[in-house]
This record gives C-alpha cells, sequence and structure tokens, in this order.
C-alpha cells in the first residue's frame, strides 16, 4: 500500500510539473482575475455561453463518448496519401489584390486593403500538449513561420491548441504588430513574452476601430476555453466582424450552432466571406462544434455570400471521415444556394473575385 501511495503520488507530481510548463500559459489571479470577473459573461468562475451550453449532448454519458471515441473511429480518419498543396509565396503578393492563403485546419492569412491579417496559426505540427499524440496530416505543414512575413493583425479566437500554438505564436511574435482576442488571453502570450501593447483584448461586443476604414467587433461564439487539465473556461472564445475599406468579413472561430449566427447577421451583415469551422464535429457533443447541416444555416443566418469552411484537413480530433467536413458543407451549402470555396492548403484564394473556382481536390486522396 505505501509503494502504491508513493508510485500515485510521483504520478500526480510529475503532471502537475509538466503542466506548469510555459506551454500551458497562465489562468488569472490577482487583480487581473477581479477584473475579468466585470464581465457580463462570467458567473463569478468561470466565462458562459449566452446559452445554456453541456459539454455533452443530453442523454449521452461520458463513458459513451470515450468508448465511442476510443472503438468508432472512423478507417479514413486519415488521409491514406499525402494532402496536396500549393504554396502562395506571401511575400510576393500584390498588395494591390485581396487574397485569403489558408493553412488546413483553422489557420489563415489574409491581405485585405493593404494590410497583412493571420488567424490561429498552428505551424508546429502538433495540436496537444503530449508531443507526438495529435499529429498533422502529412501534407498539410507546408508553411512555417519562416513563410509569414510582417504580420499588421493577428487574430486569436480562444486558447485551444489547435488554435493557439506556443512554438508557433513565440516565433511569430518580432513579426507581430497587433494581437486582437477575447479576455484572459493575453495572460497566455503576456507570459510567451508578448508586450502588453502589443495586445488588444476584449469582452463579446466591443468594438475597436484599429485604424481608418478598418473595424472589428468581438462578438460572441458557443465553444468554451482551457489548456490544461483544470481551469476551464478562464478566457472568453470569440468570433469577429472584421470591416475593412471594401471587404466585411466574418471570422468564426470555434462554435457550435445557436441564435447568435441570426444576431450577428441582422447587426453586422452581410458579410462578403464567412470563415466558419466545419469539422471535429460528432452528435455526442454538437453543442460544442457545429454539425455540416447547421454551418450551412449559420452562414445563411450570417447572408454570407460566399462560405470557406475550415477546422478540417489537419488533425484528426474527432471520429468522422476526414473528408467528410467538405463532402457534407459542400452538398449543403449547394442546398442553401451558399457559394463554397474549397481551396486547397496554400492556395491564392482571390476575395474580390467571384468567379474564382476551386478544384474537388480531396476526390484524388
Amino acid at each position: 500500500m505505501i509503494i502504491i501511495l508513493v508510485l500515485v503520488a510521483m504520478f500526480g507530481l510529475a503532471i502537475w510539473a509538466y503542466t506548469s510548463k510555459d506551454i500551458f500559459g497562465k489562468t488569472p489571479s490577482g487583480a487581473y482575475l477581479e477584473y475579468i470577473k466585470q464581465s457580463p459573461h462570467y458567473n463569478g468562475k468561470k466565462f458562459l455561453n449566452l446559452s445554456h451550453t453541456p459539454d455533452i449532448t443530453e442523454g449521452v454519458s461520458y463513458f459513451q463518448v470515450l468508448r465511442s471515441f476510443l472503438l468508432e473511429k472512423s478507417k479514413r480518419l486519415k488521409p491514406a496519401s499525402t494532402l496536396p498543396s500549393q504554396k502562395t509565396d506571401l511575400f510576393k503578393l500584390n498588395p494591390e489584390e485581396n487574397i485569403l492563403v489558408w493553412f488546413g485546419h483553422s489557420s489563415y492569412f489574409m491581405q485585405v486593403d493593404g494590410r497583412k491579417i493571420l488567424v490561429d496559426p498552428v505551424f508546429s505540427g502538433n495540436a496537444s500538449p503530449i508531443p507526438g499524440s495529435m499529429k498533422s496530416f502529412p501534407g498539410s505543414d507546408v508553411y512555417t513561420p519562416a513563410d509569414i512575413p510582417e504580420i499588421d493583425y493577428l487574430f486569436i479566437s480562444h486558447d485551444h491548441w489547435d488554435h493557439l500554438d506556443y512554438s508557433t505564436v513565440i516565433q511569430l511574435e518580432h513579426k507581430v504588430k497587433t494581437v486582437i482576442t477575447g479576455l484572459g488571453t493575453s495572460l497566455h502570450l503576456k507570459q510567451w513574452g508578448y508586450p502588453a501593447e502589443k495586445i488588444i483584448e476584449k469582452d463579446w461586443y466591443q468594438e475597436i476601430f484599429l485604424e481608418p476604414g478598418f473595424v472589428v467587433n468581438t462578438l460572441p461564439a458557443r465553444h468554451f476555453s482551457g489548456r490544461g487539465l483544470t481551469k476551464r473556461q478562464q478566457s472568453l472564445w470569440m468570433s469577429f466582424a472584421l470591416k475593412t475599406p471594401t471587404m466585411n468579413i466574418f471570422i468564426g472561430g470555434d462554435s457550435g450552432y445557436d441564435t447568435h449566427f441570426a444576431s450577428i447577421g441582422q447587426q453586422f451583415g452581410p458579410f462578403d466571406l464567412a470563415i466558419l469551422e466545419c469539422g471535429q464535429y460528432n452528435k455526442n457533443w454538437r453543442y460544442i462544434h457545429s454539425m455540416p447541416e447547421e454551418v450551412a444555416q449559420a452562414a445563411k443566418e450570417l447572408k454570407a455570400k460566399r462560405l470557406l469552411p475550415v477546422h478540417w484537413a489537419k488533425f484528426p480530433l474527432a471520429q468522422h471521415d476526414w473528408d467528410e467536413p467538405i463532402i457534407k458543407i459542400s452538398a449543403f451549402g449547394k442546398a442553401q444556394n451558399i457559394p463554397v470555396i474549397t481551396p486547397m492548403i496554400g492556395e491564392a484564394v482571390f476575395l474580390q473575385d467571384d468567379t474564382q473556382s476551386f478544384s474537388k481536390w480531396w476526390e484524388d486522396i
């Protein structure tokens, strides 16, 4: 019994030591904790969604989720071969063109009206604190921090490992002029060397005037946050409405379907482009990740002229076929009469060219 207790204590100590590493970031305390407690979306212990949001769907137990996750994964969870890609040189873009380049999953670059924007960059090849446990698909890591030019605005939607990547953001710090994120996430960035004056952190429903012609409205999503084993929802998960001199773009982050899409569409739409997560979903956790048919409905409610589905083609975080998200959203988008943009990783999307066509490149894998 003594030996067992010693082993348990040693195991607990090892976990504590590992989760104390810089990569896990920092949780609010002291005066800063008192500051975020003033948010109307903080209940005194954690941030909450606008609607009641269970971690798992009603009628489903955690045991069932675990059993399903371990035993019911698709045989096509990962691509059978290397993903195809193009590699647009981001240093040589025509400054007069509005261009988007997707890096797989929820990472992408935009050049809009002369400003360079980066969203949720993850270039480390891993989406987990455990090395090698959630590796990216072969072919999905054609870009590295060295391929990224100076960035005017870095958007971080929330602090999950597949959106806020320690290795990537510390390598990009010297290239980033301004970070825009939600309450609480600044603590991680400051811990990792970002000066406070670079960071703009906001609650939901706040307006940021960046410069003439560039306005960001910080908006809700239906999700959660957290980087460690405990202390979830200590930072705020976000979506953003980005208004530039010539475009209106919705940056969706991660979100389950809810009424906020319709209200955002009414207040801030129509959008020239809605960038919405479509992937890593499951009926067992449908409140925190939208199902494909809900993504199409959300795009319609946002009054989006075009839809870019992200959150797929890089990490196997759910149980569905790796290409199921793009197959389903393409069909649902067509049914809703919403053009769906389907670039391969690294392919340049010309944001103001609604005649640009894209191949069904996933069908060749």
